[in-house]
């Protein structure tokens, strides 16, 4: 309860703070600059600087907040990846030697490599799926509502929700886990999911598609509902079926989208760590690089520069993904 308070009260306080800030920036520009004078001259020379600076009052705090916790991160981080555990000695590339070398770092980088190959494609047809056959039902909106709820639930949740389905109890025991209970009712041996080597990695990425099928689903199917009726007349008059009509004149049509979809989710898989956390803790060759970083950083001895260089490999990987949708963007806001 006092958890859900404290929630309560720091949300008031942003909500009551942005608005402050808004009225009161607005309330001293307009002191500051007035225009209710009866020089014409001075009045549109207030109302040019005011225009100049409006813009930079409301984007101050974002851009106070986007140096304070993420440039500074970034420069810390790759300072102390030079450095020792303890961010005091310097030790150049000492911490990348490590890392190359390390067994831990390469499972992380396989298990990551996999997340990469599986969750941000099945995601995005599932999603693509989703949103197409949606569309030709009836109770098509309540549909997408069902499958886009898992987005509401954070990722420990998610966990917390998927730990159940993976439960194991030992063989003659009641099985409360939805997936083992299924295997003995037709007969079968209970498993450990999480534990299973290699193959508990899949077990861990159900759970983010399960969360970002409902982010694609929502995405494609506005683009879906963007492409012209005409192409599809078009199409059922030269005696497209269904599926050609999908794959040949939809897909393609919408395929800036789905990249970007794909490209999206592939940010996350980088990035995920509290799924691996909350059900794995990285045991039983699970581990990915954000939860390797974890490791180093805040257990094992507190090893500031490993954690560091594990971030900054992080941060390489995901960049170049970033700058490419963000070109992207650009490209059809400008409609190339």
């Amino acid at each position: 309860m006092e958890q859900l308070l404290t929630a309560l009260v720091t949300i008031i306080i942003g909500i009551f703070g942005a608005v402050t800030w808004f009225w009161g920036a607005n309330w001293c520009l307009d002191r500051l600059l007035p225009i209710h004078t009866e020089d014409r001259v001075r009045n549109g020379r207030n109302i040019a600087r005011a225009s100049l600076i409006r813009p930079w009052l409301f984007l101050g705090p974002a851009i106070v907040a986007l140096t304070l916790y993420l440039v500074y991160p970034v420069v810390a981080s790759l300072w102390l990846s030079f450095h020792d555990k303890s961010g005091q000695e310097f030790v150049g590339v000492a911490n990348y030697r490590w890392l190359l070398a390390d067994p831990g770092f390469r499972e992380s980088i396989f298990n990551n490599f996999l997340w990469l190959l599986v969750v941000p494609a099945a995601s995005t047809f599932l999603g693509l799926l989703a949103a197409a056959l949606t569309d030709r039902i009836a109770w098509g909106n309540l549909a997408k509502s069902l499958i886009f709820m898992p987005m509401a639930i954070s990722f420990v949740g998610a966990a917390v929700i998927w730990k159940f389905v993976y439960d194991y109890r030992s063989e003659g025991s009641e099985q409360i886990g939805l997936l083992n209970a299924i295997v003995t009712w037709f007969g079968g041996d209970p498993q450990a999911w999480i534990a299973l080597p290699f193959w508990n990695n899949f077990f861990l990425m159900i759970i983010l598609i399960w969360i970002q099928t409902g982010f694609a689903m929502v995405i494609l199917s506005a683009a879906l509902r963007g492409i012209p009726e005409e192409t599809i007349e078009a199409a059922v008059l030269d005696g497209a079926n269904g599926i050609q009509i999908f794959f040949k004149i939809m897909v393609p049509q919408i395929w800036g989208t789905i990249a970007v979809v794909w490209t999206t989710i592939t940010i996350t898989v980088l990035k995920v760590f509290d799924i691996v956390l909350a059900m794995t803790n990285g045991q039983w060759n699970s581990n990915v690089l954000a939860n390797l970083m974890f490791d180093w950083m805040f257990r094992g001895g507190g090893d500031f520069g490993r954690g560091a260089a594990i971030a900054i490999v992080i941060m390489i990987l995901v960049i170049p993904i970033m700058v490419w949708n963000i070109r992207n963007a650009r490209a059809e806001m400008e409609g190339r």
